[in-house]
């Protein structure tokens, strides 16, 4: 009798166990049959649509609006007295401005689209203000920083400039509202927030200093080597007319120390000129004092300690 309660109750359990799996199987069932298939099918082809509409709608106003830009800046430059490296520096930045505002439009048709609540985000802006303004900290301060760069005119397009404080130079390639790209003499190119630059050495906004030193031995009739060295200037000054702003001028004998001396010849150059003139003019040296019988010493230079 004991084994037959034992039997009944482990009866009742299964039954009771197959039941409950019985009605979960039967609620999934009825959850899966009330889900409208058709309609959520046509609520995702309708969302496809949009986004595709949206994507080929603002890929076509990209392009005019990039098209009226350019043609727009271009009538402007014919009638502005501005030079070459400032009207790249404003065409940089009107596509800038240009392209974050028709991405911000984009973003937001882009939500409402999926259907997040945008008035929601908006309204909840003032829980999360503080966050939000403690993260764009930085990016106002690149615009900010930004604005002022253009509107005094620290650098342009194309000019060589150098950033004390961060130990980079290069060419400016582009100077936006919020990061200056610069291109560095090994074609490195640099991303560079506006927040970051304190000090702007700008080097091609005037000519440059050319200082030529060509190291020779007194003792060999220091005469005669100055007038090699003014032949050579002479020559050269109408070879390079166009890159020399003043003639080459003899300076006299300098030490440079060890026992070493070299006459001095300086002049001033367009910027960006500066390092090739100075090649050439070294160059010339050497070869018209040794086809003289000039000695070119070789030894090395610096203070005895």
């Amino acid at each position: 009798m004991y084994l037959a309660q034992i039997t009944e109750t482990k009866t009742s359990s299964s039954e009771t166990i197959t039941d409950q799996a019985v009605q979960q199987v039967n609620a999934f069932q009825r959850f899966w049959n009330e889900i409208d298939w058709d309609a959520i099918l046509a609520t995702f082809i309708e969302k496809t649509l949009y986004l595709i509409f949206l994507v080929i709608l603002f890929s076509v106003l990209s392009k005019i609006g990039k098209y009226l830009l350019d043609k727009s800046f271009s009538q402007y430059s014919k009638k502005a007295s501005l030079n070459e490296s400032r009207l790249k520096t404003l065409h940089s930045l009107l596509h800038t401005i240009f392209h974050y505002t028709l991405g911000f439009f984009f973003i937001y048709a882009l939500l409402s689209v999926i259907g997040v609540p945008i008035g929601s985000l908006l309204a909840g802006a003032g829980i999360a203000g503080v966050a939000i303004g403690l993260g764009a900290q930085g990016f106002m301060n690149d615009m900010i920083t930004g604005f002022f760069i253009i509107m005094e005119q620290q650098m342009d397009v194309g000019d060589y400039i150098q950033l004390a404080n961060l130990s980079i130079e290069g060419t400016v390639v582009s100077v936006g509202i919020r990061t200056l790209q610069l291109k560095a003499t090994d074609g490195t190119v640099h991303y560079i927030p506006n927040r970051n630059i304190t000090t702007i050495s700008n080097l091609s906004r005037a000519n440059m200093l050319v200082r030529l030193d060509i190291r020779i031995v007194p003792e060999e009739d220091y005469d005669k080597i100055q007038a090699v060295i003014q032949q050579v200037n002479q020559q050269l000054a109408e070879k390079y007319q166009n890159e020399l702003q003043t003639e080459p001028t003899i300076f006299g004998l300098v030490d440079l120390g060890n026992s070493n001396f070299a006459i001095r010849t300086i002049c001033y150059a367009l910027n960006g000129k500066q390092h090739v003139l100075k090649e050439e003019f070294l160059s010339a040296y050497v070869q018209a004092l040794t086809t003289a019988g000039f000695t070119i010493p070789n030894t090395p230079v610096g203070t005895v300690g």
